[in-house]
């Protein structure tokens, strides 16, 4: 349980806090609980959906739950989406450890450049199209079902980067994620992902759609190879990985899933 009161503090803003000390290693064993904070997160946007769709059509219900989720999650990923894109945009000089060097230097600049608002205008702009589409299926309650396991499905794809990737840094919050995450971390928030894509989504829509549903679950192969991408693109770029580059990740991983979602509505719904 303290693993995953923390998993809620550390990814939310809700008025989680645990007494006591904690220790890094009670920080780096909270990832296996990543989809655990990602399905309070998507109960939260569920109801606000469910409840803004009686009033509102699925354009404005789109903007206001883009808004909930920010600042459910206090814009955290956001904020590491734009540092990253901000040193992505650093000018190699052609001095691979110079420029890994500079670009790190860029990320933990507290000031965010054009390039990271460019970024967060994008990603923002991406997800209202695409929950927009999402929510204006005929099939209402598939529709939010599908909506609501999208934080999950992000905040899972954190711990497969963290279980294969390495600390760009040797300080750093995200280097406690990093460099301890082991195969038992990646196993559990896997087998959480799994029980609560089972319960969200396989149970409650094949009743009505059969096995089509376990289409969707082809995301989750999807998901774990962008992981290994991202991992791979990072280290590539930055030597690593850091806290800000995992934010990225699940920003994209967002976008990702609801454009998968919105395949297999479209297709086999």
């Amino acid at each position: 349980m303290r693993s995953i009161l923390l998993a809620i503090q550390f990814l939310t803003i809700l008025p989680v806090r645990l007494k006591g000390e904690i220790s890094e290693s009670d920080i780096a064993r909270c990832a296996a609980f990543f989809p655990l904070a990602g399905a309070v997160q998507g109960l939260m946007l569920f109801t606000a959906a469910v409840m803004l769709s009686m009033i509102f059509p699925a354009d404005v219900v789109s903007g206001f739950v883009i808004a909930l989720a920010i600042l459910i999650n206090g814009g955290f990923h956001l904020d590491g989406l734009a540092d990253t894109f901000d040193a992505l945009a650093v000018k190699s000089s052609g001095d691979p450890a110079r420029d890994g060097a500079k670009r790190l230097s860029v990320m933990k600049d507290s000031v965010t450049g054009a390039i990271g608002v460019v970024a967060i205008v994008t990603v923002i702009l991406l997800k209202f199209i695409l929950i927009k589409n999402v929510l204006s299926f005929p099939v209402p309650l598939t529709a939010f079902l599908v909506f609501s396991f999208m934080p999950v499905f992000s905040k899972w794809l954190m711990v497969p980067a963290m279980y294969h990737g390495t600390s760009a840094r040797n300080d750093g919050l995200g280097r406690l994620f990093i460099g301890p995450s082991s195969s038992n971390i990646l196993i559990i928030s896997s087998a959480i992902a799994l029980v609560l894509f089972i319960l969200t989504l396989l149970l409650p829509v094949s009743r009505y759609y059969g096995l089509h549903v376990l289409l969707l679950a082809g995301l989750f192969p999807a998901g774990y190879l962008l992981a290994l991408s991202g991992v791979g693109f990072f280290t590539w770029r930055f030597g690593g990985l850091t806290g800000d580059t995992l934010g990225s990740l699940s920003e994209i991983g967002e976008i990702f899933y609801l454009t998968g979602s919105f395949i297999w509505l479209q297709h086999f719904i």
